[in-house]
């Protein structure tokens, strides 16, 4: 007689899941059905990895009994490690794509709007499907009606530039047909990572009551026009200096190495210029010691979001409409020129938005959250 797989997320079929009782034989010892099976694709761009991890509370309000997976590329996997929410990380490679089109979904949910992620979409095997697959003629397409904004967004510079209120977990949100109650972003230390930044503190002479504020001060290489020059950050840390009760740190990834030993050298032991090659995981260890963020739109910006940081976030050539702070800081944008936000690689008028940034308003900023910090802790500043 064939027996019954065990329908049980424990249950892998290659060993048992306790030595001294055999599942496939005698049935689950301790059950946990997976219910409705979810798959989210989201494999570009690794802040809006970070952003998409918002929607996982309203997914288990709707699909209370689920277990979710999540396929994305292996740089961005280490973003949803420890996430309560997902059972089960894909990285997006041949041996993954193989079992993923071997497995039957309940839902297949694509973030992205691109070839490969679309692609996928359309292979694998789901009742239901929502986001943006490809059509015969391999065209980026919605798949579901609550993806019809989202995807417009994309078409529309007009709407996107000039009409769009509504913030990317919003209109995501409609777009995998759930309700929208600005759930935050989902994002967690291990025990050994949360050692890590003690340790690290104590390294650099960092003190628990010592007013700590990170400068993240690159973007992503495809974007370059994110940034503040140099000399902007230069100046801003001369003024926080010269009030002799902020420590700075500086924050980046690789490609900010050069660029953050530049501003170091005007403050040589001055200032903390944190390790830029030690991966993700530990880039967050050194982000969560800053008390506040000054950063531009950026992976650095939704890492930030997803530490519960207060944010000082400039924008130019990108949307500011779209990104929730979560009443945890400010945003400065350039509210009267006519060229931003445009998401231009190249610009051609003289980085006019950036030039535009009222570092003043930043300095200010600070001031007034570190007194708001102060007076809750009954500290005199």
């Amino acid at each position: 007689m064939k027996k019954q797989i065990p329908s049980c997320k424990n249950f892998s079929g290659y060993k048992p899941c306790f030595s001294d009782h055999n599942c496939w034989e005698n049935g689950c010892k301790e059950n946990i059905p997976i219910g409705t099976k979810i798959l989210i694709i989201n494999l570009d761009a690794m802040g809006d990895v970070l952003m998409t991890t918002a929607q996982l509370p309203a997914l288990k309000r709707k699909f209370p009994e689920s277990t979710i997976y999540w396929v994305t590329l292996k740089i961005a996997s280490k973003l949803l490690e420890n996430n309560p929410y997902i059972y089960k990380i894909f990285n997006f490679d041949a041996g993954s794509i193989l079992v993923l089109q071997q497995m039957k979904f309940d839902y297949v949910m694509n973030v992205d709007k691109s070839n490969r992620s679309c692609a996928l979409l359309k292979a694998v095997n789901a009742s239901h499907k929502l986001g943006f697959g490809l059509d015969e003629d391999g065209k980026i397409i919605p798949v579901n009606e609550g993806a019809f904004y989202n995807y417009n967004l994309g078409m529309d510079d007009h709407l996107k530039f000039k009409i769009n209120k509504t913030t990317g977990q919003e209109y995501l949100a409609e777009t995998f047909e759930l309700d929208y109650q600005r759930d935050d972003y989902i994002f967690h230390f291990s025990d050994e990572e949360i050692n890590f930044i003690k340790k690290y503190k104590t390294e650099v002479g960092i003190k628990d009551d010592d007013f700590v504020i990170g400068f993240n001060t690159g973007c992503s290489n495809l974007y370059p026009n994110k940034k503040m020059t140099i000399e902007q950050h230069v100046y801003l840390i001369a003024k926080f200096l010269k009030k002799k009760k902020y420590k700075i740190i500086l924050l980046g990834g690789p490609e900010d190495t050069e660029r953050n030993n530049k501003i170091y050298s005007h403050f040589e032991r001055k200032i903390i210029n944190t390790p830029t090659k030690d991966g993700i995981r530990r880039g967050a260890c050194y982000e969560n010691i800053a008390n506040v963020i000054i950063t531009g739109d950026s992976f650095g910006m939704h890492l930030a979001i997803a530490l519960k940081k207060y944010i000082i976030a400039w924008f130019g050539l990108s949307c500011w409409t779209e990104i929730d702070l979560y009443d945890r800081g400010i945003k400065l944008y350039p509210e009267n020129l006519e060229c931003s936000p445009c998401w231009k690689k190249v610009c051609p008028f003289d980085l006019e938005c950036i030039k535009m940034i009222d570092l003043d308003k930043m300095l200010d900023a600070v001031d007034e959250y570190y007194i708001k910090v102060n007076s809750k802790n009954n500290v005199t500043p």
